[in-house]
């Protein structure tokens, strides 16, 4: 008897299915070939947990993606793209080694466990504020909406000291920012608005540390000013730059995975229960979100010289997406990598990266999620999902995200 091997059929990840889904045929890919060149999309796919560890640690794969974004914005908008792609040259996310090392240093200290501990109260504080004001009992609403997104924004606009007032600004740009670096921008008039919101945020955050400079406060902008690494270790223009990536990456991150660690948990009663019964499992459950249906998909970077993986060459420029999302359910580095549990421990997962650009927010993400995700399922033990169909995501490459989560406070 003769027996056939599957063949393995590869499908556009950005198509309407593979955005509702991914993972099936995300494994499908693992199992066939964990490195592979993807002619649909023009570059290798690294789905394997040990292959992107290795990328991860490897010189020669690059982080320095700014060319292909500056590549993607349409023709008509090209003049307005100049300093906004010097502003992005600037986030240390898209910088390597010993570049990458100097600006993230500037930030250590800030972002280090101790120092992001000194908001816990506050986080809590308006935790508790948000769910009173937008969460009352008996109301139907949209929980992305109503808490998973204003909650990181007020959190990270008062850890980086943006007065209230202007608030609606600093978001509306973050946002546009964000259409542009995920690549949801798509038409030229998309572009075109994106570009200027990040030289909008960039004024506004450059503005707002010569403001400091003069009126110290209590603050992430100010707690760096004072250790005198502006100007010294990186120019007042690198850490403007900087701090528009920071704008932009935490609130972003966090309202997603606040939102899918809650959809991830009413979808499955033993787990909710499990963390109800045991609050402190709020952070196994983000953690467990983090693995299996966490806010990143996937990363690119670029191979800055040949190099070898898997027994499959790499040539220097070839695009690489390392598919942490199919990386986090290797059976290889996970036991029963499909199954949420929040109990689950020991194996390290991929969802905040790893190595020199592993998540330099992560403490504060989590802190953030954690408080959001313990009082709704504990506080709130009447919330239900509204909608408990198939969920509607994000149409992007690499973030995964939901448009709305409906629930019944």
């Amino acid at each position: 008897m003769t027996t056939h091997t599957p063949v393995f059929t590869e499908r556009y990840l950005l198509s309407p299915d593979m955005i509702a889904d991914p993972y099936g045929h995300l494994d499908a890919l693992r199992d066939h070939a964990p490195v592979h060149w993807s002619p649909l999309h023009h570059s290798w796919l690294v789905t394997g947990y040990d292959q992107v560890m290795r990328c991860l640690r490897d010189p020669a794969v690059s982080a320095d993606r700014v060319r292909p974004l500056m590549d993607a914005v349409p023709q008509g908008a090209r003049e307005d793209a100049e300093r906004a792609f010097g502003i992005l040259s600037r986030w240390m996310v898209f910088n390597d080694p010993p570049e990458h090392r100097r600006l993230r240093q500037v930030f250590q200290e800030a972002f280090a466990a101790r120092a992001v501990a000194r908001y816990r109260a506050f986080t809590e504080k308006a935790t508790r504020a948000v769910l009173a004001r937008r969460a009352t009992p008996g109301r139907t609403g949209d929980l992305l909406a109503d808490v998973a997104k204003p909650l990181p924004a007020l959190v990270f606009a008062r850890w980086l000291g943006i007065p209230p007032t202007d608030g609606p600004s600093f978001w509306y740009w973050n946002t546009r920012v964000a259409d542009l670096v995920l690549g949801t921008a798509q038409e030229e008039s998309e572009y075109r608005a994106s570009l200027q919101a990040l030289v909008s945020l960039d004024d506004y955050l450059g503005a707002l540390v010569a403001r400091r400079r003069a009126e110290p406060g209590d603050d992430l902008i100010s707690q760096v000013l004072r250790e005198g690494r502006v100007g010294d270790s990186v120019t007042e223009e690198e850490f403007t730059g900087m701090l528009t990536q920071m704008a932009f990456a935490g609130g972003e991150t966090t309202s997603n995975l606040i939102a899918n660690t809650v959809l991830a948990l009413h979808t499955r009663p033993d787990q909710l229960a499990a963390v109800r019964a045991e609050p402190e499992l709020a952070q196994g459950a983000v953690e467990e979100t983090l693995r299996l249906d966490g806010p990143s998909k996937m990363s690119i970077r670029t191979a800055a010289r040949d190099l070898d993986l898997d027994g499959r060459t790499l040539r220097a420029g070839d695009r690489i997406f390392l598919v942490t999302a199919a990386a986090n359910r290797d059976p290889a580095r996970f036991p029963d990598p499909g199954r949420f549990d929040v109990r689950r421990s020991s194996a390290t997962h991929l969802g905040f990266g790893f190595g020199a650009h592993f998540c330099i927010g992560a403490a504060l993400a989590r802190l953030v999620a954690v408080a959001a995700v313990r009082t709704l399922v504990c506080d709130h033990p009447g919330l239900t999902l509204a909608d408990p169909g198939r969920p509607a995501w994000q149409p992007s490459l690499l973030n995964r995200g939901l448009t709305a989560l409906p629930v019944h406070y």
